[in-house]
């Protein structure tokens, strides 16, 4: 029997991002200037990471780690989600939401960043939500 919801595979790819916003530029760009954001991003490449497990595979204070990820949070390049556990003492861990981040210097146009999101994300960070009335 055929599946009604769509495979991943079925599912078409995701068309890029191109950030316009000055400050959503700015905000990507400062993040990955920084070395323990990039540090960061490399360590939960293939997994999501709790603050503490990042602190120690990037060998950073805990301290230093919390304010890197909300530096890439800010940016729209991570986002947080909640780990369960059996014993109820739930963590949050901190995932990957980019691909890669292009940059582009275009005439008349100036500066420009494209953000390809990895697959499974549902929306873009960069967009900004609807309303509600």
């Amino acid at each position: 029997m055929a599946s009604v919801i769509p495979q991943p595979q079925d599912r078409p790819s995701r068309e890029p991002t191109t950030l316009e916003d000055d400050s959503d530029v700015q905000r990507v760009l400062d993040a990955l200037n920084d070395s323990d954001c990039r540090a960061i991003l490399e360590a939960i490449d293939e997994e999501s990471l709790s603050a503490k497990e990042i602190s120690e595979r990037c060998e950073l204070p805990l301290s230093t780690s919390y304010r890197k990820i909300d530096v890439l949070e800010t940016a729209g390049l991570i986002s947080e989600k909640t780990r369960l556990s059996p014993s109820g003492n739930h963590a949050s861990e901190y995932e990957r939401l980019v691909e890669d981040v292009v940059m582009s210097v275009e005439d008349g146009d100036g500066l420009k960043l494209t953000v390809s999101l990895r697959d499974g994300q549902d929306r873009s960070p960069f967009q900004t939500p609807p309303r509600t009335r």
